[in-house]
């Protein structure tokens, strides 16, 4: 039985090996197997000794056994070497040294029976386990390290030193027991012998035990998770790897958790610092230091000789949670040793205490981490470039990798309200996250207990899965309301109330809504009554929140508060069949270019678009958003609202951009770091506003609209602020570039982001650029026209075609040109509309221009200029144009004052509206 037990312990142990290590050629387990061997064999000697005894005990003391005495010995001497025990007559006395020789057998049942035969099966079975895990992964070693020509000699000569020592082993063995040694001491002896042994390995592989014993501790307090592994293991070839830094857990976690030797590329200032020493004990490493560039020549030269180098390309901790400056020592490394970069990403150890802001984080003293390994990058740099060009060109392919890696690692396959989960658990109850005008501030806890309150009986009034029109402003029963719907997977479908009834009855159609969520107080504080009952007269049925509120009963109260103590749970119970595909809102097209369209953004398109800007804008934890932009715009909904509140940042809510008196106050007095609007918006509250009203904001996003020269001049002078001007459409879930504060480049809309291709097709008199079309997965999931009720069009092939003519420069910079539906052919040249609103605004700051093209007998087409200045004449157009070395055809045939130019809800200018007033004038 213990020679079939050894010999199925040693194939158990392959197998874990097979296992453990996954088909990877590795020693790591080796001095572990080799230490419990040691641990099995010792107890085992333990085990034998105690049997022995017990079984000497058994044979004299408990059974009337017969023994026979050497008949060269007197009888008696043995009696007196058995004193004291007590003899009786039916006993025959023995020579103790020959009990051995006489002792029956016994089945392997009643040996298992006994605990010292339990412990010595056990002892035994481990060790032939150990034995094969320590033995399979190094024969694996000999055949792998040794040439193809001398494997064979290898294996061989390795059977023929295994023999020997067998052979040796078995003769040590022979002359212990021939000089009387007893069976437990002879395996204690070998315990100890192998003891030695164990030490050496561990001395000469200490990495492999610190690293398994790290595992497990980092395991068992952030629950490590690695993906991508695959992408390490068939890395061929010269490699960088370039990794986020996070925390002071990050070089441990690579090191831990990537299999191989890894060198790590530290800087001499930190390597000094006493609680890294003991880290560098056991790493290979290089310090560098910034005055000896000897020392990244060195690691090149280490990367050419096929070693892996580690390098952080931020060179610090975040202390933002997102990328920080991005150095171009690695590119340079890189490109110098021609060598491929592998991204790990590192998520999670932001929020732990090790972070430079983890602590913040009361409710959350640790964090799962993620280690996403992705597929290895090529640099690629222009060669032509020199200098101080070369290094920026370098830092800037690598800030797209690793941006890029930030957006990829996200996860894109979950619903909004299951990120909603996330962001509820990283912060706890107790962290305030909205606010509104009624100065009413909702901790998470309590917001998540009203999603799930009213959300229940917003269930009642719509089936799951259906879609229902959503009529309210910012507030922050609003955004309840939103998630509620949300919860219960009933697709809320934001209706523009600004572009008045005929609009959004077109909406509604197109969309197949049946019912509208909306406010009783709303309606009458936005004059929207008397529209309310033409919706209700065209046979749509109207809930009322406040009709809502005074259903809920104590139990729907205890009930939801019950379910926030548990959301995932309870939202797995109420969600019903939904995935990240699915619709997750359909917002309305403004309709400046005829009747509005519903776009379908599915979960996936927002999540998408979401981890975009996450991956290049730093939202942290210590930010507040003010959000003016109203939530039935792409804009105000998924930057303002659901990617902030995605982040756990906390947002403010005011319900009107317009009031720009107001707004500047709000910013000031809630501390809030961020903020969003249009051209026109802003231009309002700097006319508005103190001085000192935006000292807290650092980032402030226009979109929507062309920003101005003369408004990014009033911020900056005024303010101390510099405005990122973004790009994006309602398509896009919207955003699609944005400058940064790492990228900015004035005039520009700043750089596509991560995820997202494009190409440019050549228009027909268009000189400079093309029409931009777009792909990726923030794209949405297609539109809902009103001519054709309910059926999506999903976009051709995944490319939206936006409609606008734009130019990418080298640095990868968009600059908008025009619409194209924005082009007039006048006298057989296009003429940009948009780029003569430009040149009529720098001539005359501080007023609104719209210009529309309209039909002309003559030309082909002619442009109407709607101005709020009244001094501009025609001849002073031509003269200003002429001097700019602008073409004639530019300058509007008509020109017209009004005393305060139409916009619609988001801010933009009402076009299909001028162009109706000039069609008519005509």
């Amino acid at each position: 039985m213990l020679l079939s037990l050894f010999s199925c312990g040693i194939g158990l142990g392959s197998l874990l090996c097979q296992y453990l290590v996954k088909g990877e050629i590795t020693s790591k387990y080796v001095p572990i197997s080799s230490l419990l061997m040691t641990v099995f064999l010792a107890d085992m000697a333990y085990a034998v000794y105690g049997y022995a005894q017990m079984v000497e005990h058994i044979n004299i003391l408990e059974k009337p056994v017969v023994f026979f005495a050497d008949l060269n010995h007197n009888i008696s001497e043995y009696v007196q070497a058995l004193n004291p025990i007590r003899f009786f007559d039916d006993y025959k006395y023995i020579i103790p040294e020959y009990v051995h020789s006489f002792v029956k057998p016994i089945g392997w049942l009643e040996f298992l029976s006994t605990f010292a035969g339990k412990r010595i099966t056990i002892d035994l079975l481990g060790f032939a386990i150990c034995g094969g895990l320590y033995v399979v992964p190094l024969n694996a070693m000999l055949q792998h390290l040794s040439n193809e020509n001398s494997r064979s000699r290898v294996i061989a000569s390795n059977n023929i030193i295994s023999s020997l020592f067998m052979v040796v082993g078995s003769g040590v063995c022979a002359g212990l027991l021939a000089l009387h040694f007893t069976i437990p001491a002879v395996l204690g002896i070998f315990a100890l012998a192998n003891a030695v042994v164990a030490v050496y390995i561990c001395g000469l592989l200490p990495h492999h035990i610190i690293r398994m014993i790290m595992t497990r501790i980092l395991n068992y307090a952030y629950n490590v998770k690695v993906n991508g592994l695959e992408h390490w293991k068939n890395l061929e070839g010269n490699a960088i790897v370039i990794a986020n830094h996070t925390s002071f857990l990050d070089a441990v976690l690579l090191w831990v958790y990537i299999p191989g030797d890894l060198y790590f590329a530290i800087d001499t200032y930190v390597s000094q610092k006493w609680w890294v020493k003991p880290f560098l004990n056991i790493v290979k490493y290089f310090p560098i230091s910034p005055t000896n560039p000897m020392a990244v020549k060195s690691i090149i030269e280490e990367v050419k000789a096929g070693k892996r180098v580690v390098i952080f390309p931020e060179g610090r901790i975040t202390t933002t949670g997102a990328l920080m400056k991005i150095y171009p020592g690695p590119a340079m490394i890189a490109a110098k040793s021609n060598a491929q970069l592998l991204p790990v990403y590192l998520e999670g150890s932001q929020f732990s205490l090790f972070s430079r802001f983890g602590t913040q984080l009361k409710t959350r003293p640790q964090s799962q981490i993620t280690i996403t390994i992705q597929e290895p990058k090529t640099l690629q740099i222009d060669e032509n470039l020199k200098g101080k060009a070369h290094r920026l060109a370098a830092a800037r392919g690598l800030y797209d990798i690793m941006s890029n890696m930030k957006y990829e690692a996200g996860n894109r396959q979950e619903t909004l309200f299951d990120s909603l989960i996330d962001s509820y658990k990283l912060l706890g109850r107790k962290m305030s996250i909205i606010n509104d005008a009624t100065q009413n501030p909702l901790n998470f806890g309590q917001f998540m207990t009203a999603v799930f309150v009213l959300g229940k009986k917003l269930a009642k009034q719509q089936k799951p899965g259906e879609k229902a029109g959503f009529l309210l402003p910012n507030m922050s029963a609003s955004v309840v309301a939103f998630f509620g719907l949300s919860a219960f997977n009933i697709t809320p479908c934001m209706l523009n109330f600004s572009t008045g009834l005929k609009n959004m009855l077109a909406c509604c159609k197109a969309a197949q809504i049946s019912t509208i969520f909306t406010s009783k107080t709303f309606l009458e504080q936005a004059k929207l009554v008397e529209t309310a009952n033409a919706l209700e007269q065209s046979g749509l049925k109207l809930v009322y929140l406040e009709d809502l509120k005074k259903q809920i009963t104590l139990w729907d109260k205890l009930v939801g508060l019950v379910a926030s103590y548990s959301p995932r749970r309870y939202y797995k119970m109420i969600r019903g069949n939904v995935n990240p595909q699915d619709p997750a809102v359909v917002l309305f097209t403004s309709g400046s270019e005829g009747t509005p369209k519903g776009v379908v953004l599915s979960h996936e398109n927002i999540q998408a678009n979401r981890l975009q800007l996450q991956s290049i804008l730093d939202f942290g934890l210590r930010d507040r958003v003010f959000n003016a932009m109203p939530i039935f715009h792409s804009f105000g909904l998924t930057v303002g609202t659901l990617l902030p509140l995605l982040c756990g940042v906390p947002v403010f809510f005011y319900p009107s951009p317009l009031h720009y008196r107001i707004v500047p106050e709000l910013i000031y007095d809630s501390n809030s770091t961020i903020i969003f609007g249009t051209d026109t918006f802003f231009n309002g509250y700097a006319r508005m506003a103190h001085p000192y009203d935006f000292y807290s904001v650092r980032l402030a996003v226009v979109g929507a609209e062309k920003l101005k020269e003369e408004t990014i001049r009033k911020y900056y002078d005024q303010f101390g602020l510099r405005i990122m001007e973004g790009y994006g459409a309602t398509e896009t879930s919207p955003v699609m570039a944005v400058n940064t504060p790492m990228y900015f480049k004035r005039g520009s809309v700043g750089r596509f982001l991560p995820g997202i291709d494009y190409k440019l097709e050549k228009v027909p008199g268009v000189e400079e650029g093309g029409k931009l079309l777009v792909k990726g997965a923030n794209i949405m999931a297609g539109y809902l026209r009103d001519s054709n009720p309910g059926v999506l069009e999903s976009p051709q092939d995944g490319w939206y075609d936006t409609g606008d003519i734009v130019k990418v420069d080298e640095d990868g910079f968009v600059f908008i040109l025009g619409r194209a539906k924005r082009f007039a052919k006048i006298a057989g040249e296009m003429i940009s509309l948009t780029a003569v609103e430009t040149e009529i605004n720098a001539l005359w700051p501080g007023k609104m221009h719209a210009v529309v093209n309209i039909p002309d007998e003559k030309k082909g087409e002619q442009l109407v200029l709607f101005t709020t200045e009244p001094s501009i004449e025609r001849k002073i157009l031509s003269t200003a144009f002429k001097e700019k070395g602008l073409s004639e055809l530019a300058v509007p045939k008509t020109i017209r004052t009004m005393d305060k130019m139409p916009l619609m809800g988001t801010g933009k200018v009402d076009y299909v509206k001028l162009k109706e007033l000039a069609m008519k004038n005509e």
